[in-house]
């Protein structure tokens, strides 16, 4: 997926490229091509992180406070290592004043937030929802309490503005599944 991506990238800068002076400019492109794929190749040859056993991640969690517990999947006879996450409910606030200017702001540093726990490694995923009810977004954060999760999502600007209220609850999702 990554290379598709890549690949329309650089068509899309070869096609947006003037054709104004062709030697000089087609040079750049071509070097500039040249350093995408090489940096494609780089990618694909960094090698693959070596996978930990279910019961070393395990120990690893329990040692950092996290709670875990873990079944046999009937149908493939693998071991599933279920961590409990939190999963914190962001609501509308009952301080929704806030002028246009005033508003667009709380949204940036809210946004600056969220990534910044994403980066830290203590939330793994957030978003919006599609309508517009009470319940404005989800961030699912991977701390071992719920005070910890509760701290964090409160820290967040848009609800110390009051625009954001926050509900957190426990949640178990099974370790190194994704989303699809």
């Amino acid at each position: 997926m990554r290379k598709i991506v890549v690949m329309m990238f650089v068509f899309g800068m070869l096609f947006a490229c003037k054709d104004n002076s062709k030697g000089h400019e087609e040079s750049k492109i071509e070097t500039t091509v040249e350093a995408v794929v090489d940096s494609i190749v780089v990618q694909e040859e960094t090698p693959v992180e070596k996978k930990i056993s279910v019961r070393a991640l395990k120990d690893s969690l329990t040692s950092k406070g996290f709670q875990t517990f873990e079944y046999v999947d009937a149908k493939t006879k693998d071991t599933v290592l279920m961590q409990q996450y939190f999963i914190a409910f962001l609501k509308k606030g009952a301080v929704r004043n806030q002028n246009e200017e005033e508003a667009a702001l709380l949204q940036e540093k809210h946004l600056k937030h969220l990534g910044k726990m994403y980066e830290l490694g203590y939330a793994d995923i957030s978003g919006p929802f599609g309508d517009d009810g009470d319940i404005r977004g989800i961030t699912i954060y991977n701390v071992p309490t719920i005070e910890i999760a509760d701290s964090l999502a409160n820290s967040d600007p848009m609800v110390k503005a009051g625009r954001l209220e926050i509900e957190v609850h426990p949640w178990w999702a099974a370790k190194g599944f994704q989303l699809r």
